[in-house]
């Protein structure tokens, strides 16, 4: 770690025993807690004690007939209860007492964490318990009760407001996806298993959000055999383009040990490793990072990937023998923390991944997930321009530096973009009638094409580029909104 704050662990022995009672995954949180302190990583951290969610905070997602109704089952332990198949309370989340309980330890344990963040205590804070991103606003799912990283997102959305969420859990992270499907605020990336039959059944590289969201939502479907190298690379690959054109301003990071060799589902091969050269990626951009659990069902295994990973987080190497401590005998029969790949074939077809990489980078992926026009808004005073709003960009962000006869890209995502004084940039320009000056404007597959002419003219002059774009819909993406702000691309040289 260098000399920032040393990252926050949320802990408390009545969470622990909390998270214990989950049926599906029996004492793993005390086998995780336990390891950690095994291999003396607390003393790096500060260990931060939770306090459950109020109704009020979990009310900030969930409706308050599903907490209502999920309060009273877990009150009076009734699995049979009439009403709760309509909550998704039945067979995957069984009813049982307590469970409310539970939920609001696992709501406040992010919570917690996510506030560590916002108020600048930590630059990692991490919650092993949490990342239950399968519930939905009014009903659990697949094993999860509350969705924790929705409201963890919300919280940091409070101070920050842009929000990375990235899941590399085995299964798709539907419930934050959902939850956050038509907003541009928060972007949701998730690595997971497609295939017919499996759960969540959601999650194609065609999912890419609605209104206001779409192209907000990025799902790379893969295979079961998946390895470290395979899978690192596209992690890599959609990550590198997703911080360059989101610009996010704190991350969310659900890691799910379900992945690991030896998993009981049974699907991809990667080893902690793998895991942590994906983590690694995301810390060095040194932005607020809240880093979740998830699922894991080979408890073992699960409690050795999220201690390699804590690891990994404070920069330390770890013995590979697992240390004498209460579960010491879970980790037999060689009792060391790697995880050997089984040989389970790499279903993943090069041709097919890379069909699934093109499709997410190219047009109209992340080309329209551009920068907000961000400063302040005011009325224009150019003579003859319909403007509402304007607003100043500093060169660097869409021209670098100035140059003759150089093409720009800006892909307009709105019916009714608004385009304020560009520095560096070209002269001015009204999409919808031309290009007033040097240049031309051309609309075309959802893009403006502006080509640069600035002779010898002094190369910091600013010039304004845009005009209330009045577009037909065949030409521009989501032309039923009416935005008013500037989201611009670039630059995406030719």
């Amino acid at each position: 770690m260098d000399g920032s704050p040393p990252p926050v662990y949320v802990y408390g022995a009545e969470y622990v025993a909390r998270c214990d009672a989950l049926c599906k995954v029996p004492r793993r949180a005390s086998m995780v807690h336990a390891l950690l302190e095994a291999y003396s990583l607390l003393k790096h951290m500060r260990v931060v004690q939770p306090r459950p969610a109020t109704m009020e905070e979990m009310a900030a997602f969930h409706t308050d007939a599903y907490l209502q109704h999920l309060q009273q089952v877990s009150e009076e332990g009734n699995e049979d209860h009439p009403d709760s198949a309509e909550f998704g309370l039945g067979y995957d989340c069984p009813a049982s007492q307590g469970v409310f309980e539970y939920a609001a330890a696992i709501g406040g344990a992010t919570l917690t964490a996510a506030r560590c963040l916002a108020e600048k205590k930590c630059r990692v804070a991490i919650n092993w318990a949490g990342g239950w991103h399968h519930a939905k606003k009014d009903e659990a799912s697949g094993f999860c009760y509350l969705n924790d990283a929705v409201l963890g997102i919300l919280e940091l959305r409070r101070k920050f407001d842009r929000v990375l969420y990235a899941d590399l859990d085995l299964h798709h992270g539907d419930g934050v996806e959902d939850a956050f499907s038509f907003t541009s605020k928060v972007m949701t990336v998730s690595l997971h298993k497609f295939a017919p039959g499996f759960f969540p059944g959601t999650g194609d590289v065609t999912e890419v959000g609605f209104g206001r969201g779409r192209y907000y939502s990025i799902n790379v479907p893969l295979q079961d055999g998946i390895k470290n190298e395979t899978y690192y690379q596209i992690c890599e690959v959609v990550l590198k383009d997703v911080y360059a054109a989101f610009c996010p301003e704190a991350v969310v990071l659900q890691l799910g040990a379900d992945t690991i060799a030896g998993d009981p589902m049974c699907a991809f091969n990667l080893t902690p490793e793998g895991i942590g050269k994906c983590l690694n990626y995301v810390l060095q951009w040194q932005l607020p990072t809240l880093i979740l659990g998830g699922g894991g069902y080979h408890l073992a295994n699960t409690a050795r990937c999220w201690t390699y990973l804590t690891g990994v987080v404070l920069g330390k190497t770890l013995p590979s023998e697992i240390p004498d401590h209460e579960f010491f005998t879970e980790y037999g029969p060689d009792y060391v923390l790697e995880i050997t790949p089984s040989c389970r074939p790499d279903r993943n077809e090069p041709q097919r991944i890379r069909e699934i990489l093109s499709c997410v980078k190219e047009p109209p992926y992340l080309g329209a997930v551009v920068k907000e026009c961000r400063g302040t808004a005011r009325k224009c005073r150019f003579p003859g321009w319909p403007f509402r709003l304007c607003c100043q960009l500093p060169s660097s962000s869409i021209s670098g530096s100035a140059g003759l006869d150089r093409k720009f890209q800006m892909r307009l995502v709105s019916c009714a973009c608004k385009v304020g004084p560009l520095s560096n940039c070209i002269s001015r320009a009204h999409a919808s009638s031309g290009f007033g000056g040097c240049g031309a404007v051309r609309p075309a597959n959802g893009r403006v094409e502006v080509m640069e002419s600035i002779g010898s003219r002094n190369k910091n002059h600013r010039w304004p580029l845009g005009g209330a774009v009045r577009c037909r819909p065949r030409d521009f993406m989501d032309a039923g909104s009416r935005r008013t702000s500037a989201r611009i691309s670039g630059p995406l040289w030719k």
